[in-house]
This record gives C-alpha cells, sequence and structure tokens, in this order.
C-alpha cells in the first residue's frame, strides 16, 4: 500500500512538472490535448499517468503552437495539397527568375545591335564616300595608279560589308530585343502574381495549371524572339506577312468560330459583371480589330517589306558597279574617253550606294517592318483573348465583365465609354466595309 501511493505521489509530482513544462498557448477545444487534460483533472489524478502519454500530448501541443506534423503521422489531404502547392510555388519562382534573366539578355544584346546598326551605317557610308571621290580624282591626279586602286577596294569592301548588313538587319534585330525585353518583363510581372496568390491557396490543380501556362509562355517568346544570330535568327525579307505571335495557341479557327457561335446565342445570360450589351461590345471590338486594326498594319508591314528588300539589292549592286568601273578609269591625258566615262559611272554609282544605304539604315525600314509586325500581333492578341473569354458559356467562370471591359479599353488607348460605338457592328448584318473607324487608338 505504501509502495502504491509512493507511485501515486510521483506520477502526481510527473504530471505537474510536465503542466509546468507544456507551451503556455491554450489549446482549442476539442483537441487531443484538450481532451487528454481535462481527463486528468476529471479523474483527479486517481489513475497513473505514463510517461508515453505525456510525451505524446508534448508533441501534439508542438504541432498546435509550431504547425508540425507529429512524426510518423501521414498527411491529410490538405497537408498533401499544400505540398503540392510548394512544389508548383517553386516551379513558379524558377520561371519568374528565368524570365528576368531572359528580359537582362535580351536588353543587353538589344543595345548592342543597336550600335551595330550606328556604326555599320556611317562606317560604310564613310568608305562609299571616300572611294566616290578617289575615283573622281583619280584620272587627273599624278598617282592614278594608286587612286584607283584605292577607290576599288574600299568600294568592293563597302559592298560586301552592305550585303552582310542588309542579311541581317541590325535596326529589326534591336527593334526585336526592345519588344522581347518588355514582353519578358511582363511574363515575369504574372508570374510573381501568381506566386503571391499561391502563398495562401491550397488548390494544386490551379497551381499546376499556373506553371503550365507559364511555360507555354516561355515556349512561346524563345521561339518569337530568338537569341542566337546564326543559326536561328528570323527570315528578315519573308514570303508572306503575317502578326508577330509571341503567346501560344489556345485553339483552332475553326473551333474558335464554332464556339463563338454558341456563345452568341447564349449570351443573354447576366451575371459576373457581363451583360448582353457588353458582350455585344466585345464581339464588336474584336471584328473592328481583325478588318481594320490588324489589317492596316499588315498593309504597312508589306509596303515597307517591299522597300526595305528592293533598298538591300540596290546599295550592294551600285557598289559593287562602281567597284568594277574603277578598273577602266585611265589617265585624263590619254585618248580613250572609256577613262572618263568610267570615273563618272564609279562617282555616280558610289553616291548612289551611300544614298541607298542611308535611307535603309538611317530610316531603319527594317524597324518599322518589325513595329508594324508587332503592333498587327498585338491587335490580334486582344482579338483571341476577347474570343477566349466569349467562348466561356458559363459567365460564373469567365473574368469579371466591367474589369475586362477595361483592360480592353486601356490596351486599345480608349475610354470605356467609346466602347459603346462597336456594339452595332457585332451584328452579321453589318458589312466590313461599312467600318471607318479603328478600335484601337494607342498606334
Amino acid at each position: 500500500m505504501a509502495v502504491a501511493k509512493a507511485l501515486l505521489l510521483q506520477s502526481q509530482s510527473v504530471v505537474v512538472v510536465a503542466t509546468a513544462l507544456l507551451p503556455a498557448s491554450r489549446p482549442r477545444r476539442g483537441s487531443r490535448l484538450f481532451r487528454l487534460r481535462t481527463r486528468a483533472q476529471q479523474a483527479n489524478l486517481r489513475q497513473l499517468v505514463s510517461i508515453d502519454d505525456l510525451r505524446q500530448v508534448a508533441r501534439d501541443d508542438d504541432h498546435a503552437v509550431n504547425g508540425r506534423a507529429p512524426a510518423g503521422t501521414p498527411p491529410t489531404p490538405p497537408e498533401c495539397a499544400r505540398a503540392g502547392t510548394g512544389t508548383a510555388a517553386q516551379r513558379l519562382r524558377a520561371i519568374a527568375e528565368a524570365a528576368a534573366d531572359r528580359a537582362d539578355m535580351h536588353d543587353i544584346i538589344g543595345r548592342q545591335r543597336d550600335n551595330w546598326n550606328h556604326l555599320l551605317l556611317h562606317s560604310t557610308n564613310s568608305l562609299t564616300l571616300a572611294a566616290s571621290v578617289m575615283a573622281a580624282l583619280a584620272p587627273a591626279a599624278p598617282a592614278m595608279a594608286a587612286l584607283k586602286a584605292s577607290a576599288g577596294a574600299l568600294l568592293a569592301t563597302a559592298a560586301v560589308t552592305m550585303a552582310a548588313v542588309n542579311r541581317i538587319q541590325p535596326s529589326q534585330l534591336a527593334e526585336e530585343q526592345r519588344n522581347a525585353t518588355r514582353l519578358w518583363r511582363q511574363l515575369e510581372r504574372d508570374v510573381r502574381a501568381a506566386l503571391d496568390y499561391h502563398r495562401t491557396a491550397t488548390a494544386t490543380a490551379t497551381a499546376e495549371a499556373d506553371v503550365q501556362e507559364a511555360m507555354d509562355r516561355v515556349l512561346a517568346l524563345d521561339a518569337a524572339y530568338p537569341l542566337p544570330l546564326f543559326p536561328g535568327m528570323l527570315d528578315k525579307f519573308p514570303s508572306t506577312v503575317e502578326p508577330a505571335r509571341w503567346w501560344p495557341r489556345r485553339k483552332s479557327p475553326a473551333q474558335s468560330a464554332k464556339t463563338i457561335n454558341v456563345g452568341a446565342r447564349r449570351g443573354a445570360t447576366s451575371g459576373n459583371g457581363w451583360t448582353r450589351d457588353l458582350e455585344d461590345e466585345m464581339r464588336g471590338v474584336a471584328r473592328v480589330l481583325r478588318a481594320k486594326d490588324e489589317r492596316e498594319h499588315v498593309w504597312n508591314a508589306k509596303l515597307a517589306l517591299r522597300l526595305n528588300r528592293g533598298l538591300a539589292v540596290a546599295g550592294p549592286a551600285l557598289a559593287g558597279t562602281a567597284a568594277l568601273a574603277t578598273a577602266f578609269i585611265v589617265s585624263s591625258s590619254g585618248e580613250a574617253a572609256a577613262g572618263s566615262w568610267a570615273s563618272d559611272a564609279a562617282a555616280l554609282c558610289g553616291a548612289l550606294a551611300a544614298a541607298a544605304n542611308t535611307v535603309e539604315h538611317g530610316w531603319q525600314l527594317g524597324m518599322l517592318f518589325d513595329m508594324f509586325r508587332n503592333v498587327a500581333g498585338f491587335y490580334r492578341k486582344i482579338q483571341e483573348d476577347i474570343e477566349a473569354c466569349l467562348d466561356e458559356a458559363d459567365v460564373e467562370l469567365r473574368e469579371n465583365g466591367e474589369v475586362f471591359q477595361t483592360k480592353v479599353a486601356l490596351l486599345l488607348g480608349r475610354s470605356t465609354s467609346d466602347l459603346r460605338q462597336f456594339r452595332e457592328m457585332a451584328s452579321p448584318s453589318f458589312k466590313d466595309d461599312d467600318i471607318n473607324d479603328f478600335a484601337g487608338k494607342l498606334f
């Protein structure tokens, strides 16, 4: 009996010490720790409390305070979701870092290629004009042979340099890198915004969808604006001109058109900021973008491409002709009239070659072509975003209608009230030839 009392007193002391050592945070009602402590108080310590029970209570309380699961306890479904979201967050963070690195690379390379355009323009014109002056002065100069050889060498060098520069189009390369820098920074901002959202979210499927979308955008941007010069450079003189595309494709045009017709029949449903009038406004904007804005900038791109192609061929051809004409220059004291004709031809062709090179690269026709192509792609992306939003029959799954309207208005450089004029253009009875105004005022 005495031994039992001693064991009871020892157990009571152990309980008191363990209670003092446990954290002071108040356990929530219904937890395992709360139930164990309540039972011990109700029994008035009439039964022995083992050391294993106290250790288990301490582990449970540590989990309640620090948020760590007890060792050996299988994770619950919410914990599994948080673990998956954490992996997706790490992948999104890696994509954001890669996007930031790509933006810096495109920015550095864009500045380098812009310097190429200025340096090669001025150096090639200097070579051509200096050689033209030498060719004009050669017949009357005492050192005719030296001037003739120097003029021929400079004009041949200028012809080769012009051909190489016209092939790579540094001004167009610089424009590609400038636009790519802006798009990579936009992607980085979007990914970091998704990261901020998923820090508190537990939806693993949504996080994985964001990772896949970000990866698709990375691959599309890499394909649209490649970094290497050779190989991989975009065709500077394409046979067909299409709007630039830097976003992943969503669906085929036939499927998109079919879905739009279904959405038009279901558009009477209102909710989530959407009304039938707002849907008509968006459809009218998409139609005007396709029929006017995109077509106008594609036509301008074709015009710039034709002019650039003609000057790219004329410049090296004129410089080569001038270099060939210097071989026939003779002294003015000679009787042959061909010598004077060759000198005049070399000087004239050299001057015309410098003029063609100045117009082509001084006016940066390659940059103009790429700019028009990018603007056409910008309007096509808005058009596809509108169609993709309207394709969703359930308005609750769309982006909020008022927010979407504001975004479209800002992208087009208009106010939301300006979009009302495009409502009537959503009707099939309205002809494309009757559209007079452009949807975008930003470009």
